[in-house]
Order: structure tokens, then sequence, then C-alpha cells
């Protein structure tokens, strides 16, 4: 029996599910679904933590990162620190497709590799981002990631940090947070995908989670998919994607997989803690996810109906 193909994404990824599940519903493929639901969400310009639009670092510039994970063959394709490109989850499955020797490209090197295979160019920092980010030093009560909650302890000296960064290099004049889609089509297929303009204000060069295998994303067709938002050091130190992946493999229902990485994370020493997140997809089409605040939701779509259901995390 053919699995039943689905698609699934964090907060805000309604903005390319819909087009992820129109091409599993055609017979498509998982790779396909999660590229083109990723691009999507990497163009919406009301969206300033994925692709154009996305907030600048220290410096003032927008440096993207993206991954992509092929579940039965665990290849992985990933850039971190690029800039000046349109739809970086595409140079990452370019990468994986077209330079299998190697995983992961950063900053002009990725760029370089981009502008061979003729990946369009864009000026990434918009008005509204630029006014954002002139803005963003103010004392806050919402978070620097900005799941939607409240700021930590953590996300405060995260923003006195970044502003002494800012003062540093000097810039030029000029609903958030990462974004993960993962997908099972109906030849078996799962496939992880990540895309992210990563922390708001960060050091240039700095390379979150999104880019790094097993971190902010896995795949691994024997026992489940998954991807991480939210606190990126957090997700780097632990390895929490795999961590996810781990836990199913072991027996954990979807939900209590997520629950038990997030536990786990949450013993690390980190004097920037804030908002962690995960969420994952079963061979079988099972999925969960897990956050550390109350309020949380992950996007789910049946290729079959074609409806977006809302679910809500499970809370740490």
């Amino acid at each position: 029996m053919k699995p039943a193909p689905i698609i699934l994404g964090s907060e805000r990824s309604e903005a390319g599910l819909f087009e992820g599940a129109r091409i599993l519903a055609e017979g498509g493929s998982a790779l396909d679904a999660v590229e083109v639901a990723l691009r999507l969400c990497e163009d919406n310009l009301s969206d300033h933590y994925v692709g154009t639009g996305g907030l600048p670092n220290a410096r003032g510039d927008v440096e993207l990162d993206a991954s992509v994970m092929v579940g039965s063959t665990r290849a992985f394709g990933a850039v971190g620190a690029v800039k000046g490109f349109a739809h970086p989850i595409s140079i990452a499955r370019a990468v994986l497709e077209k330079l299998p020797q190697h995983c992961l490209l950063v900053a002009e090197g990725a760029e370089l590799f981009a502008d061979e295979g003729g990946f369009e160019r864009r000026d990434l920092l918009t008005d509204e981002a630029r006014e954002l980010f002139r803005a963003a030093f103010a004392s806050s009560s919402e978070s620097v990631e900005g799941e939607r909650t409240e700021a930590s302890a953590g996300d405060e000296a995260y923003r006195r940090t970044a502003l002494a960064l800012v003062n540093h290099f000097r810039p030029h004049d000029g609903p958030w947070g990462t974004i993960n889609v993962l997908a099972l089509d109906e030849h078996g297929e799962l496939v992880a995908g990540v895309s992210t303009s990563g922390y708001p204000w960060k050091y240039p060069g700095r390379v979150g989670d999104s880019a790094i295998a097993g971190a902010g994303n896995y795949a691994d067709l024997r026992y489940g998919a998954a991807g991480c938002t939210g606190r990126g050091e957090l997700s780097m130190r632990l390895t929490g994607a795999r961590v996810v992946v781990d836990n199913l493999a072991r027996g954990d229902e979807p939900d209590q997989a997520c629950r038990a990485m997030l536990a786990e994370a949450s013993g690390l020493p980190d004097e920037f803690r804030a908002e962690l997140r995960t969420l994952c997809l079963t061979p079988d089409g099972r999925h969960g996810g897990a956050s550390g605040q109350a309020g949380s939701t992950y996007n789910v779509i049946r290729a079959a109906d074609g409806k977006l259901v809302t679910r809500p995390r499970v809370q740490l």
C-alpha cells in the first residue's frame, strides 16, 4: 500500500504548504514539495526571518541559511551566510544534487556556486526590514527569535549584546522565526527542509542550526524526520533534530520524541536562553511537535484533501 502523502511545517509555513501539498497530490516528490513550499516562504515579504525581507546581521547585511535532507539516503545539502540570493533552499538542493562531494557551502563559496548555477540575485534588505532593524534595540516584551512569545532574560541579554555589536560595526542606513517543512510522498520518501535568515543582528558570518545536519534538520527513512526553530545554538550543542529522530527510533510517539529533546536542551547552561521548538514526521505519516511555551502550533496538510490543519504543540 502506498503511503498517504502529507506535508507539515512550523508557524508561517502556510505561505508555501498549499503548493507543496498540490505537488504531492499530483504524485510529485517530497523533495520537490519541500523546496517549492520553502521558496514561497522565502518570497513572503511579511516574514522577516526567512528569505527576502529577513532581518540583517549586526553590520546591516541579510545573511541566509538553508538545508535539505533526504531520508532514504541521508543525503544532505546546505548553505550558510549567503548574501544576495533569493532562494537559499534551492541552492541547498543544488549542493545536494550537483555537488555531492560536499554537504555545506558558506558565504563567498556558496555565492560563487549559486552564480555558476544561474540562481536569481536579489536585494534582500527591504525597506520594512531596514526600519525594523533601526527600531529593534529598544526594550521589548517580544522574544528576539520572534516565536510570538514573551521575552526571556536570555532575550534581553541577547539584545544588549546585539546592540553593542551594532554600535561596533556602525551599520549603514538601511509573526517570525525559522521555517521547517517536512514531507512524505506516495513513494515513501521522507524529506526535511529548513530556511532562515537566522538571529537578527547576529555577528556577521554566524551560521545557525538550520544549515547543520542533525541540528536544525535531520531525516532518516527508517524512523522519521525532524526540524528545529528558535534558539539554534542550543540545537547545535544538542544536535536537536537528530535527538528527536533517535527518540522515534527507540519507540517514542512523535509528541513524546519532541518533548524529550526539549527537556534535554533545558538542562544546558545558556546565558542567552530563548524559545526552542521542534516538530517531526514518521514514515507512516504520524507527526508531532513540542515547544517551551504555551500556544505554539504547527501546520499539517494531507494531500488527499488539501485542507490545512493547525495543531497545537505539546508544551515542555
